[in-house]
């Protein structure tokens, strides 16, 4: 706060009482006024020395009023200097707050709710994606690139992956707690760079792989100190790994190709939201068909319930609030102030799963998730080396 108080203190003159009380009009005239004297004077006409000052103090006047009563390029540089100082803090906090609230969210529908649907939840949320996106292109507030069969077509292996990845995570969220998945989630990252060195040649420094050393070790043993330990859940979470590994790979290929397919000839990152969530509604369809989870959606109970609907669309309007504040605080910031906040995100979600739904837990199960967390903040700062 007192940054922007600083910035709202005016010095004033008691000249300035004269300039005060002045209109756009009067203040032209003030103008006309300076440049006419200025130029009489330049034709050759005779002044004396305290008619040169009395030009001089209306001019510096008139200049002390337009600062302070009308925005001029410095102004703008202290308000947009004022924005950058919080634009990433905002930012930041959006994003962790909704990265968090959508990882707990989740876990209440799909447990604590016994919801055996995680498809179908899917859907949903994807179609609350889109409704919300297309409400915003109509009202101009987002920009969307213009679908075409052959962008479908391009994006369409990427979809499916997308598709795969979400549905692993709902599946692994039903049976494992926030923090063991979130340790697990370190899987991802290892998968990934290992897909950088075959498909990009890109090579890690010695750190990283140190890095990716130390979760595989806190993997290894959180698992094995995991007293709620699910075989099921603990192999969706390893597909779900596979799959958000190889997203964030097909991706970065498929990119390029996918804008040479736009009639702009650039994607946005709106775009792709509304791309990855509209074309997920058909294959979820089939899927929802095909594996019979249609018969237990219209006769479960639990559908019957309000207080489920409001958390299931709150979970819908989160999953695109991700998207946003994403996008958002990779703006403000850059990729690596994202990738280590997003390390760090993972401790209040942790702790958060652990005191919001009980979970029996051991004194070697909590050093290993601690020591997943750190090696996970390790792993970041190696990657800014």
């Amino acid at each position: 706060m007192s940054g922007f108080k600083t910035e709202a203190v005016v010095c004033h003159d008691p000249n300035e009482s004269e300039l005060n009380s002045f209109d756009d009009d009067n203040s032209k005239n003030v103008v006309f006024k300076i440049l006419d004297e200025i130029h009489e004077e330049d034709k050759g006409s005779v002044s004396n020395v305290s008619r040169k000052t009395e030009l001089r103090g209306l001019s510096e006047r008139f200049l002390r009023w337009r600062r302070s009563h009308l925005p001029v390029d410095g102004d703008h540089k202290r308000v947009r200097g004022s924005g950058k100082r919080s634009g990433p803090l905002l930012s930041g906090t959006a994003y962790c707050i909704s990265s968090c609230s959508m990882i707990i969210i989740n876990k209440i529908v799909l447990s604590s709710y016994n919801f055996n649907a995680g498809i179908s939840l899917m859907f949903y949320q994807n179609l609350i994606s889109c409704l919300v996106v297309a409400v915003l292109d109509c009202c101009g507030a987002v920009s969307v690139e213009k679908l075409n069969w052959k962008l479908i077509k391009v994006w369409i292996p990427v979809n499916v992956i997308f598709v795969g990845m979400l549905v692993s995570g709902m599946y692994s969220l039903k049976y494992i707690n926030v923090a063991m998945v979130t340790i697990l989630k370190n899987a991802t990252n290892i998968i990934t760079a290992i897909g950088e060195l075959y498909m990009f040649r890109k090579r890690q420094n010695n750190k990283v792989w140190a890095a990716m050393f130390m979760m595989i070790i806190s993997a290894i043993s959180s698992g094995i100190t995991d007293l709620t330990f699910d075989s099921v859940g603990y192999t969706w979470q390893i597909a779900n790994c596979i799959l958000t590994a190889s997203y964030s790979l097909i991706l970065r290929r498929v990119m390029d190709k996918a804008k040479q397919s736009t009639r702009s000839g650039s994607l946005n990152e709106v775009s792709m939201v509304i791309l990855n969530n509209l074309l997920s509604l058909p294959f979820a369809v089939m899927l929802i068909i095909l594996l019979g989870e249609w018969r237990y959606v219209i006769t479960t109970d639990v559908i019957r319930v309000p207080m489920f609907w409001v958390v299931a669309t709150a979970s819908g309007f989160l999953g695109l609030a991700i998207s946003f504040t994403s996008m958002w605080f990779l703006h403000q910031t850059g990729p690596t102030t994202y990738s280590l906040v997003g390390s760090l995100n993972k401790v209040p979600i942790s702790i958060a799963g652990l005191v919001l739904f009980k979970v029996p837990l051991s004194l070697p199960n909590l050093f290993s998730i601690l020591f997943g967390l750190f090696a996970g903040i390790f792993f970041a700062r190696a990657k800014m080396s």
